[in-house]
């Protein structure tokens, strides 16, 4: 496959970006995404120019490292992350346009590489649950409900890559939030701090500069682990309560 690559780049946060254009000649549709990079940043370095700088980790699909915009959607075309996209979703000759993810809370490190350390700072904020150490408890000791139990896990399969932040028009982190509040918020375990988590979690959100919800649902349509839309919804819903239950 031949395939035109424009693809950003920054050599540090405070440098202007600027797109640069490259050729590849000898892409192959079995080629992950990554793959391909690798090939590119290995031709750069045989002509003595500086390599794209990308995260990446598992390349497995499983810690959302990857996380970069492609043709203007995060992680491209399929629902999926980076590194488990494959050439055979474009065709010979196509131009493809890879970007970092664009949000004030993300400032861009170098290239395509950003800092979503604002993510760290919101689960630090709030998202833990009082438990004692030491050995792990009796699997039946405390029993948890199947409906609770399935909605719990649907929710913490969420990587925190990012996806859903670079595909909101206003840079929103709620589907993100949604995901660590309904998480903990449907297990008996996170019911102690359930309150105050969320209003703290919010508070770190929005001091991050992330933007608000509008309820376009971009941000689900992006994620690579479908993490539904309506964990906002109790997202909101937890936040209200908390805000009658808890003073700042």
């Amino acid at each position: 496959m031949r395939i035109t690559l424009n693809v950003h780049r920054q050599a540090g946060p405070s440098a202007p970006g600027h797109m640069e254009t490259y050729q590849l000649d000898d892409v192959t549709p079995d080629m992950s995404f990554l793959e391909m990079l690798d090939v590119l940043n290995e031709n750069l370095q045989d002509d003595g120019q500086e390599p794209i700088a990308f995260d990446s980790d598992c390349r497995e699909g499983i810690c959302g490292t990857c996380g970069m915009v492609i043709n203007g959607q995060p992680h491209g075309p399929e629902v999926t992350t980076t590194c488990q996209l494959h050439m055979r979703s474009f065709r010979d000759g196509d131009t493809i346009t890879v970007e970092p993810w664009r949000a004030d809370a993300f400032p861009v490190l170098r290239d395509l590489v950003v800092d979503r350390t604002a993510f760290d700072r919101i689960i630090q904020a709030g998202g833990f649950i009082s438990v004692n150490t030491g050995s792990a408890p009796e699997a039946h000791s405390v029993p948890v409900p199947k409906p609770q139990a399935d909605r719990a896990f649907e929710a913490a399969t969420c990587i925190g890559c990012g996806a859903c932040v670079a595909a909101c028009p206003n840079a929103a982190g709620m589907l993100f939030m949604g995901a660590k509040v309904t998480h903990l918020g449907e297990l008996p375990q996170g019911q102690p701090e359930r309150w105050s988590r969320v209003i703290d979690m919010v508070k770190a959100h929005d001091a991050e500069g992330f933007g608000g919800c509008t309820n376009i649902g971009e941000c689900a349509a992006a994620c690579p682990k479908e993490i539904p839309l309506d964990v906002i919804s109790q997202l909101n819903a937890d936040y209200r309560k908390a805000r009658s239950k808890v003073k700042d």
